[in-house]
């Protein structure tokens, strides 16, 4: 079963969603805002890709953390960050099998479902 992970008024979450409507793949969508976001959940994305990657610079969300945060960003600052916020979290985060993908770009999706 695939899921998807983000928040229904996001632009990107929004293609990804119609990408694979399009597609028929059979997929559950997870709303971080109503269906929240668990320590165990994120730190399963995290084990599966870096932090980095996951945490999302160029959010509205990002630019309103402090200062101190900002500049003393690692791992563990980041997922408290994220879970304090989930709109930090880059957007969809695509759970396929045992495997993720974060954001959407129609190419990855197509080789990942072809």
């Amino acid at each position: 079963m695939t899921t998807l992970y983000g928040i229904p008024n996001c632009d990107t979450v929004k293609k990804a969603r119609k990408w694979l409507d399009e597609k028929s793949i059979s997929h559950h969508f997870h709303d971080f805002r109503k269906d929240g976001l668990s320590e165990a959940l994120l730190t399963s994305f995290l084990e599966k890709t870096a932090w980095d990657q996951l945490l999302n610079k160029r959010s509205t969300s990002f630019r309103n953390l402090s200062d101190d945060v900002k500049n003393n960003l690692d791992e563990a600052t980041a997922k408290a960050a994220m879970l304090a916020e989930p709109t930090l979290i880059k957007r969809p985060v695509t759970v396929v099998g045992d495997e993720i993908l974060v954001g959407f770009k129609a190419d990855t999706f197509a080789n990942k479902f072809a």
